[in-house]
């Protein structure tokens, strides 16, 4: 499958640049570059690439802005975001806003195809040193304590919690449609119904109370006892 790419750069000598690189790889076809944050938002609506590698300086909004506006799209492209900074603010507004991916500006050519890949198929993907320092500070965190109570979790029906619990582990709306044997239009169908009831804005606050609540924990558990593999990968290769 090819992989649709939107490059957004403030530097068009840098955009100009990754899209050579990428356009030399054989499943990424690069559909446009730009340095204008409202542009790639309507390029993203208009040409609806799979994934979109971007700075976080850009003109007329940030990186980071057009990142959560992406967010609230019915279809949102996954986010490689290609940096300078790895400050643990950068890092933190990065990965709550929705970003799949994370790597600095000195990431090699095959680093950020691999991270590309990596969004594309629903999975996770930091820096070494972003990913080591994650590490450290969830070491260094006391035990978790008992799941806080969440009342609105029992208005959810068997199905709407299973896809919640996919989500959760980081599958992605074709992984979760392709395990369940539903289209992916029911998946987005379930999830709207699932951030309504629990008052969630967008996938990654419904992830993050997965775990607060229990739904999910920290271990892959599922409520029930069921064990799942992560699809997280904190590598980069």
């Amino acid at each position: 499958m090819t992989i649709r790419v939107l490059i957004c750069d403030e530097l068009p000598v840098i955009g100009d640049g990754l899209r050579t690189l990428l356009d030399a790889v054989p499943d990424i076809d690069v559909i446009g570059t730009t340095d204008n944050g409202m542009e790639a938002i309507v390029l993203v609506r208009t040409a609806r690439p799979d994934v979109v590698v971007t700075d976080l300086n850009l003109r007329t909004i940030s990186g980071l802005e057009m990142i959560r506006r992406l967010g609230k799209e019915d279809a949102p492209p996954k986010i490689v975001v290609f940096t300078r900074s790895d400050a643990d603010k950068t890092v933190s507004d990065v990965l709550h806003a929705g970003a799949s991916c994370l790597l600095g500006k000195d990431a090699s050519p095959q680093q950020l195809i691999t991270a590309i890949q990596a969004a594309a198929a629903g999975q996770t993907m930091l820096a070494p040193d972003v990913a080591q320092r994650l590490v450290t500070w969830f070491r260094e965190q006391p035990e978790r304590p008992e799941p806080a109570p969440w009342p609105e979790l029992t208005e959810l029906t068997p199905r709407e919690r299973v896809v919640t619990q996919m989500v959760a582990r980081g599958m992605s709306t074709e992984e979760v449609a392709r395990e369940l044997i539903i289209g992916e239009a029911t998946v987005r169908t379930h999830l709207y119904r699932v951030r309504t009831k629990l008052g969630v804005r967008d996938r990654a606050e419904l992830v993050s109370l997965a775990y607060r609540s229990g739904l999910i924990d920290l271990a892959g558990h599922s409520l029930g006892g069921e064990r799942s593999g992560s699809r997280v990968d904190l590598r980069v290769n």
